[in-house]
């Protein structure tokens, strides 16, 4: 175990051994390990870090308070990021007519073995007591699998004159896509979201709304979930339905999938004229409005799991974190329990008042009669960031140890209690440093140029023993645009194009499947 009077800049500094693979031998807190079985290890983390838990009714989960701190926290932030770019909050209803959807062909085309509808207003008892629907609805109800067509039908009202322009309205809200093959987080029945919903003037302004969302998911997943990401373009296959064009970030876990962890919509004038959101423009004509839609779920939670945690639990960015800092009292007699709890509480009110990117460090004291190493593994394995402990040798030299969550559970660092509070802001900027450091050399790794179809196939192809290690990822490779092709990938391999990439770096050359010419490399991968 590393312990011992080191010096500061080792906490603040991770070492180079924790790029290197980790213990076999160890015995870790979650079984099975990444590597042995990756689904199952991504339930057990759940479990142990106490995010979720399933349902009694089917496909759906119960968020529980470390999870749902995790959501609050992405809310908050988010949210802030929203009003900063101009749009504000509002609410519309759970339950949509069903007529609204029919107004949109391929919208509900693609959301109809999804929906969940509601066909009764209330129950009656049967003559052995039973409850049963009884008062069928003259017109059968949606519960909202997203909200294009409810907000449409509001827009419709409230513009009349460009002057009402732009409308840049989100919500937060909950939805319901009935889910056959659920997975916590991932994929469930019902899932906390957020979807923004604008309104513009003229189509240049509506595609700069929808590049600007984007650019606001990004720099939120990059800098706050510390989860670097490749964003661009949605083949039509995977577009949103009736969208003219889908944006997105895509995020590399650790069994090389990809997951989408934001999108957002160009829908153009489609939706506008379903709903009838018409103005009268600055020629005194009629015209329909140019609309957007932008969204991100509490799929990001699940992306935290797979991006960071290892084989002992949870691994939480500072920056989202719901607690920061754990102090741990160590109080092995009665007779100095009060003492070590007393200077727990000392510490904890001197680090709430010390900032970190701008809000008070969050921490708990846990104050609970179970035994320390008890206490130890638990917050381990909810991943927060710092865990300090004090017992009564402690208090005698006003020391504490302190263990950094991204480094190896063995590694602890004492230092003076007054030095710890000081550069407390900048250890867990390291943290969040190193996080995305890490998943960015990670993602780098398994990201290949790739110019032939065999060699393609090989990448996504697993039993591959000679070269284990090059199985799976993204692989960069040139497309000549047919959907007839994206069928077959996906058919042979299950694989898809994650993102189009928007940047200028566009490389002329070959399709790898077809010889035909392409204009520049897609991104392929599995996925969530």
């Amino acid at each position: 175990m590393a312990t011992g009077h080191l010096h500061r800049g080792s906490l603040i500094v991770p070492p180079s051994r924790m790029a290197e693979p980790a213990d076999s031998s160890r015995k870790t807190a979650i079984t099975p390990r990444r590597e042995e079985d990756f689904p199952e290890w991504y339930q057990q983390v759940i479990r142990a870090a106490e995010l979720a838990e399933p349902s009694e009714v089917r496909g759906c989960m119960v968020i529980r308070p470390w999870g749902y701190g995790i959501w609050e926290n992405m809310q908050r932030q988010l949210d802030a990021m929203f009003r900063a770019t101009g749009h504000r909050n509002a609410y519309f209803p759970l339950l949509i007519p069903l007529s609204y959807f029919a107004k949109e062909a391929e919208h509900v085309k693609g959301f109809a073995k999804e929906c969940a509808v509601v066909t009764h207003s209330r129950l009656e008892g049967d003559a052995d007591g039973k409850l049963m629907p009884s008062s069928a609805l003259t017109e059968p109800l949606v519960i909202r699998p997203t909200s294009e067509t409810i907000i449409g039908a509001s827009y419709a009202k409230w513009v009349q004159s460009y002057r009402d322009l732009p409308i840049l309205i989100n919500q937060w809200a909950n939805v319901v896509r009935w889910e056959m093959r659920p997975r916590l987080f991932l994929r469930t029945t019902e899932f906390l979201w957020q979807e923004g919903h604008t309104v513009h003037e003229t189509e240049a302004e509506a595609r700069a709304e929808t590049r600007q969302m984007l650019e606001v998911y990004g720099r939120f997943v990059c800098d706050h979930l510390a989860v670097p990401v490749f964003s661009g373009e949605k083949s039509e296959s995977e577009r949103f339905p009736g969208a003219v064009q889908t944006l997105s970030i895509e995020a590399m876990v650790q069994d090389r999938k990809a997951i989408q962890a934001g999108t957002s919509h160009f829908l153009g004038q489609n939706f506008s004229r379903a709903s009838g959101i018409q103005f009268q423009n600055r020629e005194g004509k009629q015209e329909f409005g140019w609309t957007t839609s932008w969204g991100m779920s509490t799929r990001l939670v699940g992306t935290l799991v797979m991006a960071h945690g290892d084989d002992d639990g949870l691994v939480l960015p500072p920056r989202i974190a719901p607690t920061q800092v754990v102090i741990l009292p160590i109080t092995p007699k009665e007779e100095t329990r009060g003492a070590v709890l007393e200077a727990c509480d000392k510490l904890a009110k001197q680090l709430r008042e010390i900032r970190y990117v701008d809000l008070p460090i969050e921490v708990e004291v846990d104050r609970r009669d179970v035994g320390g190493g008890v206490k130890n593994w638990e917050w381990i394995k909810k991943g927060v960031p710092l865990r300090v402990e004090i017992g009564p040798r402690d208090l005698e030299s006003a020391r504490v140890t302190v263990s950094r969550r991204d480094q190896s559970v063995k590694m602890k660092e004492s230092m003076s209690m007054q030095e710890f509070v000081s550069c407390a802001p900048e250890v867990l900027d390291s943290i969040q440093r190193n996080l995305f450091e890490r998943a960015k050399k990670f993602r780098d790794e398994y990201t290949r140029v790739i110019d032939s179809k065999q060699e393609f196939y090989d990448f996504f192809t697993p039993g591959d023993a000679a070269k284990p290690e090059i199985h799976g990822g993204f692989a960069l490779a040139h497309w000549d645009g047919s959907r007839e092709v994206e069928e077959q990938i996906k058919n042979d391999l299950k694989v898809t194009i994650r993102v189009i990439p928007l940047d200028d770096s566009s490389e002329p050359g070959k399709c790898i499947f077809t010889g035909k010419p392409s204009s520049r490399r897609v991104i392929w991968a599995k996925a969530y």
